[in-house]
């Protein structure tokens, strides 16, 4: 699935409210353009994604069943 296709899927499922899915939708388009920039900027785009990832904590609580 490239960018396009997976954007489509969050738009289509209303996933634009759900952050790991717009996480996820950063990193295919980062791995897109990995070899249009250099190392240090995929090094520093992937560190900047890991940590809004982790700042997302743990979002599934309470609501397993919706998600999951």
């Amino acid at each position: 699935m490239n960018s396009k296709d997976l954007a489509k899927y969050i738009e289509a499922t209303d996933g634009i409210s759900k952050p790991w899915l717009l996480v996820q939708l950063r990193l295919k388009k980062l791995e897109e353009r990995r070899s249009e920039i250099s190392t240090e900027e995929y090094m520093i785009e992937l560190a900047d994604l890991h940590r809004d990832l982790m700042n997302l904590g743990e979002w599934w609580v309470g609501i397993e069943d919706e998600v999951f």
